[in-house]
């Protein structure tokens, strides 16, 4: 089976369980018969047991670049939008990466804090947020793209720091140094309400997210310790474009059948490329939707999918 075959097998193959409402986010979640265990350890935990460190490429840094350095013996799992502060500014991953054990990996990222290029600290920390949604599906697409294209995995930078701006100035949340960390930390304990109302269940895998009654993303990994581990930040990632909408558009209670997007995703286009560590990584390109999947190890580790242009 290939790699594009795994990909489009998970999402088809995904169940579902009851669904839970907070304000105007809703989440549906993904089940697994089987409570699975991954055989990786994520960012956070590398970081604090000190079994990876994240630095600049170099002592002068490069925008688009980091890498890193594990230690350990089981490969780390670094999640598309996932936050790292610190060094000269901070970023946010351009895709999931499975980083191998004990190896050097130069990671691809884009900057989410413009106003400032001057160091820190040596190493990046992780923060307890990825970016948020809206700005992953752009920046999916835009790598999609940049793959499809020139065989890289660039964002356009100019657009990201456009979205932050845009966002910052509707919750009214500025920075010195036009940091995407400061909306987060504006709106914190309303973030955290969200975290708190969409605790994982057991066997949860995955969700899918809907604001407004409208389609907003769907993720999905391969066993239920890694949602347990990584569900409140991307749990902060939809309620931040929750609250923002909350001003923009009317909240609705009705909500459609999931299984609608799911069949979106697995009908688009889908082309496999070599990861920027460990396994593949399978695009999937269609009029309505964006989506990316980290293959490896004979199965979809993290998928992510975003419809277009829903605002």
């Amino acid at each position: 089976m290939t790699t594009t075959e795994i990909a489009i097998d998970a999402i088809r193959g995904v169940t579902f369980g009851p669904e839970a409402r907070f304000q105007n986010l809703t989440m549906m979640p993904i089940i697994r018969d089987e409570d699975g265990c991954s055989d990786y350890v994520t960012l956070d935990e590398a970081l604090a047991k000190e079994w990876a460190e994240i630095t600049e490429v170099n002592d002068g840094g490069q925008v688009s670049e980091l890498k890193i350095i594990v230690k350990g013996t089981a490969p780390v799992l670094l999640l598309d939008g996932e936050e790292l502060i610190g060094a000269k500014q901070n970023r946010v991953l351009n895709l999931t990466i499975l980083a191998p054990a004990q190896r050097t990996t130069v990671i691809p990222v884009s900057c989410v804090e413009s106003g400032r290029w001057r160091r820190m600290s040596r190493t990046f920390s992780s923060s307890t947020r990825t970016q948020f949604a809206e700005g992953r599906a752009a920046r999916m697409r835009q790598v999609t793209a940049s793959l499809s294209v020139a065989g890289d995995r660039s964002s356009d930078q100019h657009d990201v720091w456009c979205r932050i701006a845009d966002k910052s100035a509707r919750l009214n949340s500025p920075s010195d140094t036009s940091a995407m960390s400061a909306m987060f930390e504006k709106v914190e304990s309303g973030l955290d309400d969200f975290v708190s109302a969409f605790t994982p269940l057991e066997r949860q895998i995955g969700a899918v997210f809907f604001i407004n009654g409208q389609p907003a993303g769907l993720e999905l990994f391969d066993a239920a310790d890694t949602w347990r581990k990584l569900s409140a930040k991307l749990v902060r990632s939809f309620a931040l474009d929750a609250i923002d909408r909350q001003r923009r558009r009317a909240p609705t209670s009705d909500v459609p059948a999931p299984a609608v997007f799911v069949a979106a995703i697995a009908s688009s286009a889908a082309s496999s490329f070599a990861a920027a560590g460990e396994g593949d990584d399978v695009r999937f390109s269609g009029s309505d939707i964006t989506a990316a999947a980290l293959v490896a190890r004979g199965r979809v580790i993290h998928l992510s999918a975003f419809p277009v242009g829903v605002v």
